[in-house]
């Protein structure tokens, strides 16, 4: 069934505060629509009010048909202890859900006392037994395994009605979530950061999966060439202007588009200042010649001089005239408000001292982690090289950059690490800043040399304020607990740096400003990504694939 979502003056936020509001937006079968915004701006806020899981503060959504299936996946930060992969193939799917409606619905044919007040038990049971075939259960656990398969999860054997999702790695977890998308038969899909942690084929497979829908698309990314290979159109949550806006076309022509409409913003409103400072100055000019002429006429006229005081007197009032037209034209200037400028994330990467000349060497290094072998290896990474680092998920890149920073020595062969060595980094899981400490306080401890004032000054250019610095960190959202991370990179001088995944949970406008500082730092870079323009903007030296297990130089 296809179906069509309609958004009339929607306002959306938390408590006292508005994100965005008089927002319309519909969505019909096959549109494609990328949210994009700065983080804070309200993007998870409105997929949730479009979801239907919580009220709006003013506006409406609406569907058509009014019973259509409406599909919500949001960013898992967490998973659910003791869920197996099927369970959670089946709740992300809504076949759970579906599934428990119709038992319960099935109950109260035979129970009268079950069924809700003034329902006919058997139409209940009619419309949940239709909400259930929709939703792919009744097939579900025939289809799983052949997805699995095709996405090469391996789960070690164990079925997935037994594999926990805890026990699975990020990719693997990244892996399942993509299968319960291609396993999903929604009628309109709201999707929600579902590029992060996947490789490359997971990314081109989830490409496809989105361009062969026939129902309507509604997805926040922050992965540019998805967004440029996917969305129909682009809707803009600008918090620096609190105004949103609908794009057509794609992101490519939504870049081009708001640079137009924002250079047209500021030029028109340089216009009316231009004209309102010169109209201003002219009224200012009229009033000094008004009374300068009758201060004049008073001191030259003699009294009895009845007719020049008399024609003095009306050239004075010619002059007030004058101020009071441009008065006027000043008032009946249409106001025009002057853009405001959108925070930027502005940074450097410390330097420390050049380290050693060779910065790290692995000589026929064999590491193995539980059932998977990376190896042999042989590398040599030298100082300031640029080196972009890629691969399918589990290939080992995470255990290669263990074994060339000294976390992990390698069962057969050596590996060595240079001297004067300081290391920066942003792993895939932020795991510099967990727990329950304070995030100034986890922070200072991080840099003993900074002071406490000078802690929350560096917090509060990366957006991390008052609000932020006293919560524990582990309360922080992904998105601000990797701006405290890069905060970290400028607070401490480092000439090794790696980052693994630093797109994750970061805004279009942050991922631009960490590749210009890539651009001015001359350290020894390591980057893992699947962020394909990144991997375009970032200059590079060498570029290493890892794949089962094994290390080539492309």
């Amino acid at each position: 069934m296809t179906a069509t979502l309609v958004a009339r003056g929607l306002a959306g936020g938390y408590g006292h505060r508005t994100l965005f509001d008089s927002l319309d937006l519909t969505v019909a079968p096959g549109d494609v629509v990328g949210v994009v915004g700065a983080n804070g701006a309200g993007k998870s806020t409105l997929l949730r009010l479009l979801a239907g899981i919580d009220e709006p503060q003013a506006g409406s959504v609406t569907y058509s048909p009014a019973d259509a299936f409406v599909g919500w996946l949001p960013q898992e930060h967490e998973r659910v202890e003791g869920e197996s992969v099927a369970d959670y193939i089946a709740r992300r799917t809504g076949c759970a859900q579906a599934t428990a409606d119709m038992d319960a619905a099935a109950a109260a044919l035979g129970d009268p006392s079950l069924s809700v007040a003034d329902a006919d038990p058997a139409d209940v049971y009619s419309v949940a037994l239709d909400r259930w075939l929709a939703s792919g259960a009744a097939d579900l656990e025939e289809r799983l395994p052949v997805v699995l398969a095709d996405l090469g999860l391996d789960l070690g054997g164990t079925p997935p009605e037994l594999a926990l999702m805890t026990s699975l790695s990020g990719g693997q977890a990244a892996r399942v979530g993509l299968a319960a998308l291609l396993l999903s038969r929604f009628d309109i899909v709201l999707l929600d950061e579902p590029t992060n942690d996947l490789d490359l084929d997971g990314l081109e497979r989830l490409e496809a999966f989105v361009r062969g829908l026939r129902g309507g698309v509604v997805l926040v990314s922050h992965d540019r060439e998805f967004l440029a290979r996917s969305v129909t159109r682009v809707l803009e949550l600008d918090l620096a202007q609190n105004s949103n806006r609908v794009f057509g076309g794609g992101y490519d022509a939504y870049l081009e588009e708001r640079e137009t409409v924002r250079r047209h913003a500021r030029e028109k409103y340089e216009e009316f200042a231009g004209k309102k400072a010169d109209l201003v100055a002219r009224a200012r000019t009229q009033r000094e010649w008004s009374s300068q002429g009758v201060r004049n006429a008073m001191r030259k006229s003699p009294d009895n001089d009845k007719i020049r005081r008399k024609a003095a007197t009306e050239s004075s009032e010619k002059q007030a005239q004058k101020v009071r037209q441009m008065e006027s034209r000043i008032a009946q200037l249409e106001e025009v408000e002057e853009p405001r400028k959108e925070w930027r994330l502005e940074f450097t990467i410390g330097s420390a001292p050049r380290s050693s000349t060779v910065v790290s060497t692995l000589s026929a290094a064999v590491l193995r982690q539980g059932g998977f072998t990376l190896g042999p290896v042989s590398l040599q990474v030298n100082a300031g090289e640029r080196i972009g680092i890629t691969g399918p998920n589990g290939a080992g890149k995470s255990t290669l950059l263990r074994a060339l920073l000294g976390r992990q020595v390698p069962d057969e062969g050596a590996a060595s690490l240079g001297a004067n060595v300081e290391i920066g980094e942003i792993d895939q899981a932020r795991s510099l800043l967990v727990g329950t400490q304070p995030l100034a306080d986890a922070f200072e401890a991080l840099v003993p040399s900074m002071e406490s004032g000078e802690v929350r000054t560096l917090l509060a250019k990366f957006g991390l304020k008052a609000d932020h610095v006293g919560r524990p960190v582990g309360e922080l959202s992904p998105g601000e607990r990797t701006r405290a991370a890069l905060a970290l990179l400028q607070g401490r001088g480092v000439n090794v740096l790696v980052l693994d995944e630093p797109t994750n949970h970061l805004d279009l406008p942050a991922i631009e400003q960490l590749e210009q500082a890539l651009e001015t730092y001359r350290g020894t870079l390591l980057l893992v990504t699947h962020d394909r323009r990144m991997l375009d903007a970032v200059e590079l030296d060498r570029h290493w694939r890892v794949d089962t297990g094994l290390v080539t130089e492309l």
